[in-house]
């Protein structure tokens, strides 16, 4: 019968607790923090808005000590371990960089910039200012994860599938060109990052896109391939409804992971000769999955180190680099 291992992930009550500065107001600083208060021990000590009527509304909500009607007076707050950068996607430099100056650790919401350019500049920012930098990935720190990163330890993947396509109304923020709309940087960094886990870094990047009807890049079609021969076909879509499952194969063994792909839940292991195990975790979502990445961040910086294993910052820079290549085949605006 074939056996899973079991998940190396701690408990996230146990990490030491940080006093965190939150950097936005929006929807996944409302998502994280949830996560962080109903499932750890970290310290959600302060907010910082564009408004102090802004971040005098989210303090209040979640309880923050402090609220700042700037971003500047937050990271200044002495009493601020480490700021999470919850800003839109074309605003994590300029965030990253105002935090990383003021001598404060960072957590940055995924991708970490929107360019490998800005993305080097956050890396090197932060290890000539000696602080931890790291990209939210929350995916890779799910214990769901944990258990496939030791199943990959034993496999030469050939294939790797992933798809994450949702309906987006019109009015919704990812249809706006000037907050880096579109799927590339809110939905692709699923499937790019997941499939460039498995494979390691593509040799070959191919991409094809079609615009939604604002004009603005609807869907992408991606294909990878890794140094070894193993091939990721990839998809994203603001458009329609896909299943965003992911699939991982190799000669003698497939591993078909449950929809959202990204998110916590399940997968099932089958193997060429017929035996098949799954795994099972409740499907939670982001408030039952942000505060895996938190509590790995209060235990690396409380032991002193400036970068994690899971998600290094050069992983940061190459998923960038990639974005890169796609947004240029695609013919995909650099945003503002």
């Amino acid at each position: 019968m074939l056996q899973l291992p079991a998940a190396r992930t701690p408990d996230p009550r146990e990490a030491p607790s940080l006093r965190w500065g939150i950097l936005g107001t929006g929807w996944i600083a409302d998502k994280f923090v949830t996560a962080l208060q109903r499932n750890t021990n970290q310290q959600v000590h302060a907010v910082g808005s564009r408004s102090q009527e802004g971040a005098n509304r989210f303090a209040s909500a979640v309880g923050a000590s402090a609220a700042y009607g700037s971003y500047e007076a937050l990271v200044a707050d002495p009493d601020v371990d480490i700021i999470y950068v919850a800003t839109p996607h074309n605003h994590h430099h300029a965030n990253a960089v105002l935090a990383i100056d003021a001598g404060k650790h960072v957590l940055i919401e995924k991708p970490i910039a929107i360019s490998e350019a800005e993305a080097q500049d956050i890396a090197d920012r932060a290890a000539a200012a000696g602080v931890f930098c790291m990209e939210a990935l929350w995916t890779l720190f799910l214990p769901k994860y944990d258990v496939l990163r030791q199943l990959l330890d034993d496999m030469v993947v050939d294939t790797v599938l992933a798809d994450m396509g949702e309906y987006f109304t019109p009015d919704h923020r990812i249809f706006r060109a000037d907050l880096a709309g579109g799927p590339l940087y809110d939905m692709a960094t699923y499937p790019l990052s997941f499939a460039m886990w498995a494979l390691g870094d593509p040799e070959r990047i191919a991409a094809a896109g079609t615009p939604a009807p604002n004009g603005i890049n609807g869907q992408l079609a991606m294909q990878l391939v890794g140094a070894d021969g193993g091939v990721a076909a990839l998809h994203c879509s603001i458009i329609g409804e896909t299943p965003t499952t992911g699939v991982i194969a190799s000669a003698d063994r497939t591993i078909m992971i449950d929809g959202p792909f990204y998110q916590p839940g399940g997968f099932t292991v089958t193997t060429r000769g017929g035996e098949s195990a799954r795994y099972d975790e409740e499907p939670v979502a982001h408030e039952g999955g942000l505060h895996f990445q938190a509590a790995e961040v209060a235990r690396l910086i409380t032991a002193g180190a400036r970068e994690s294993d899971v998600r290094p910052l050069a992983h940061s820079i190459r998923l960038l680099r990639v974005m890169d290549a796609i947004r240029e085949q695609v013919g995909i605006p650099l945003p503002a």
